[in-house]
């Protein structure tokens, strides 16, 4: 019960690593908020969770969305003791010049925008409260990036480095901001990373991991369970490699 008494709000919570975020999460006492932009899935998921999830239809890309969000978890909620930034895109793997004017902006706007917006509408309260915990999910690819997934890549650098900023700047206010990257794992953008899905590019990805498989939606909850609690109360601006080894 290491997060007993705390609200937490995980993006992209209806599937992959943010259903397993959430699930660890309210294993471990929390209420947790499943924002996602898929609202019926949310709903699905947060009634499988159990009555400390809540669903809630959030476009993490679009500013009004957020907006309301916020409004809406702050009448309800209160103030948020975790912000989880989970909710992630990727273009199929492609010559960086090949990629698609759109396909670019739309990585950008889910991986990179949505760090910006969640934090102007929710880290105020965050702020005045005098605590609270943040995590980004980023990846292995803004550490060790894997060719033809260029703007992914960048993407992901792009939310380390912000962590790394956030953390910087929310200290003196009490507010601890870290990351999570994992290699890829088995969640619903496993075949765009790999470009096809068979089982000979499957035993040539994992074959990069020293320990021999991809990360799972419980290897993420655990990390992110024990960054997001009190136990880590002297960790801030760190990007935590849960790959396997992948990045040495």
């Amino acid at each position: 019960m290491r997060l007993s008494n705390k609200t937490a709000l995980v993006t992209g919570g209806a599937s992959g690593f943010g259903a397993g975020i959430s699930k660890k999460f309210i294993a471990e006492g929390a209420t947790v908020i499943l924002a996602d932009v898929n609202g019926s899935a949310a709903a699905d998921m947060a009634k499988s969770l159990g009555d400390n999830a809540t669903a809630l239809q959030m476009d993490v890309s679009q500013n009004v969305s957020v907006e309301q969000a916020a409004k809406t978890v702050a009448e309800k909620f209160g103030t948020l003791d975790i912000l989880v930034n989970n909710a992630g895109v990727t273009h199929l793997p492609a010559d960086m010049e090949a990629v698609s004017e759109d396909d670019f902006d739309r990585v950008m706007a889910v991986n990179a925008k949505s760090v910006f917006l969640m934090a102007k509408h929710f880290i105020p309260s965050m702020k005045q409260h005098g605590a609270g915990a943040v995590l980004n999910v980023a990846s292995t690819a803004g550490v060790s990036p894997r060719p033809r997934l260029s703007w992914y890549n960048a993407s992901k650098g792009f939310m380390i480095t912000a962590t790394k900023s956030m953390a910087v700047e929310l200290a003196p206010f009490g507010v601890r901001v870290n990351a999570i990257n994992p290699v890829a794992g088995e969640t619903p953008l496993l075949k765009s990373f790999m470009g096809e899905d068979t089982p000979e590019v499957r035993a040539k990805f994992i074959s990069t991991i020293p320990l021999g498989r991809f990360s799972t939606a419980e290897d993420m909850g655990n990390a992110a369970a024990f960054l997001c609690s009190d136990e880590a109360s002297m960790i801030t601006g760190v990007a935590m490699e849960v790959d396997g080894g992948r990045c040495i």
